[in-house]
């Protein structure tokens, strides 16, 4: 009898990324899609984070920094592009974040967004400088 039957010397432990992918996810649709803007904020740096940790744990990516760049980048610019496609160029003010549904969610996405430029940008400069 094996002492951990149904896994092998190389897969000793299990991932926990997929667990914070699906609670990224649901937080993110339940915060955007109801419109609670810190639950939308936060479950999008999870759902990002998540994606950067597990494409580096799997090998895919040899550092999460770039990856967390690149998900803020695109979640940016997907918000630009609704926000372009949807809303009237007057409704582009800091003013009217609360007044319109569409905007301020687009909102909440721009600053996910941009909160994983910063951290992915952040943590390449203190691993670079660790050396």
């Amino acid at each position: 009898m094996e002492e951990q039957p149904g896994l092998s010397d190389q897969y000793r432990m299990s991932s926990p990324w997929p667990v914070f992918v699906a609670l990224g996810l649901a937080l993110s649709e339940i915060g955007v899609f109801i419109g609670l803007f810190p639950v939308a904020v936060f479950g999008l740096i999870l759902f990002g984070g998540s994606i950067a940790g597990i494409l580096t744990e799997s090998g895919y990516a040899t550092r999460p920094w770039p990856t967390l760049v690149g998900v803020g980048v695109l979640l940016v610019l997907l918000a630009a592009l609704v926000a372009v496609l949807q809303l009237p160029t007057s409704a582009f003010t800091l003013a009217n974040v609360g007044e319109g549904p569409l905007f301020t969610r687009l909102v909440a996405v721009v600053v996910a967004g941009a909160v994983m430029v910063a951290m992915g940008g952040a943590g390449s400069v203190v691993e670079q400088t660790k050396v």
